[in-house]
């Protein structure tokens, strides 16, 4: 079941790797496998964050028990219902070029963009382009499991010392299955652009 699959990060928010809960979990202590090979950078740290891949899942604490091999033991509590903004604030840099589509009708065709930032719950991309805030686009996004084409609402402008114009946007309407595909594009995102472990705990 994809509810069982978490994403953990370190005490500072950080992502370190994938696990799966085996078991039961309706008790406090968790049996995690941890997926990637990542068993000795959790294993540096005391305490983690666990977020449900799912939208609908609680997200948790945990301070680590034990471990045997690629299993962990985690003795969890449920973290206060606004952490659950953590997925769609989770944002990873990414840059991948793309196309947008205008819904509003202020202008016509399609316009280039390149990706600067990706949450599940938006997007800032690069244009050479001026739109207007509060604008609502349809965004081509390719780095899912599948390519999704999103609505999404021009929320600001954004600093920056390139001559194209950032702007962030907030995705709307999203099906379910669009959000869980965005959840684990980020994730998979965040892994594979995670810093190198340092070799302190947090």
């Amino acid at each position: 079941m994809e509810q069982s699959l978490y994403l953990m990060l370190d005490s500072k928010g950080n992502p370190i790797a994938r696990g799966r809960v085996q078991g039961k979990t309706d008790g406090p202590y968790w049996q995690i496998q941890v997926e990637d090979g990542k068993i000795d950078e959790i294993l540096e740290h005391k305490k983690l964050k666990l977020l449900s891949i799912m939208d609908t899942g609680p997200s948790y604490e945990g301070i680590i028990v034990r471990s045997r091999n690629d299993m962990i033991q985690l003795e969890v509590t449920k973290l206060t219902p606004d952490t659950g903004d953590m997925r769609k604030n989770l944002r990873v840099i990414v840059h991948f070029k793309s196309f947008i589509y205008p819904l509003s009708g202020r202008w016509a065709g399609r316009r280039e963009i390149e990706s600067n930032d990706l949450s599940a719950g938006g997007i800032a991309f690069f244009t050479d382009y001026s739109l207007q805030v509060g604008e609502r686009l349809e965004v081509v996004v390719p780095v899912t499991s599948q390519p999704l084409v999103l609505q999404c609402e021009l929320l600001r402008m954004r600093p920056t010392e390139r001559s194209s114009i950032l702007y962030a946007a907030k995705f709307i309407e999203l099906c379910n299955d669009e959000e869980t595909m965005l959840r684990e594009s980020v994730f998979n995102l965040q892994l594979r652009g995670r810093p190198k472990p340092s070799g302190r705990g947090a």
